[in-house]
């Protein structure tokens, strides 16, 4: 495996044009991470999908129950779940050959998971472990911005990242 910067990583997973993110909420509130994730990917033109095992719809848009029922697949995902959930959703990942995969994490825990790191890693996934991508262009905006500049302080957000 071979290292890059932060943001060599979140350029290439911000390549895909095809991206997931598991763990919308079925409210939409906007209190939640992965629909803030979900909702600025599309606007900034993203095919994105919604993944929740509980919801037909979230957003107004279609949902999907798993990674597995999204039709053509998907390049990269944006797992924004409890940590818990985490490993399964990176399992799914990796069976289904997703090579770009971003744990979604600010404050606390995040989605962070050490279990699904290395369950991507072993499967053969670039595996973001921090950070969001709406901290990197062309996602970003100016809180995050900072808010990117605050946790890379606090190792929320890695330096470095190991890609596959």
């Amino acid at each position: 495996m071979s290292t890059m910067t932060m943001q060599e990583a979140a350029h290439s997973f911000l390549s895909n044009k095809r991206i997931a993110v598991a763990g919308v909420s079925r409210e939409a509130d906007g209190a939640h991470s992965g629909n803030a994730v979900y909702n600025r990917l599309k606007e900034t033109g993203f095919e994105v999908f919604a993944v929740n095992p509980a919801a037909d719809e979230v957003e107004g848009d279609k949902s999907y129950r798993s990674l597995a029922e999204i039709p053509g697949g998907v390049e990269a995902v944006v797992i924004a779940t409890h940590p818990d959930a985490a490993p399964a959703v990176m399992r799914d990942c990796v069976d289904l050959g997703v090579e770009h995969v971003w744990l979604h994490r600010a404050f606390g825990r995040g989605s962070f998971s050490s279990e699904a790191v290395s369950i991507g890693r072993e499967g053969g996934a670039t595996v973001i472990p921090g950070g969001c991508p709406l901290m990197f262009e062309p996602c970003r905006d100016g809180a995050h911005k900072f808010l990117r500049t605050v946790l890379s302080w606090t190792g929320a957000v890695p330096r470095k990242v190991q890609a596959s």
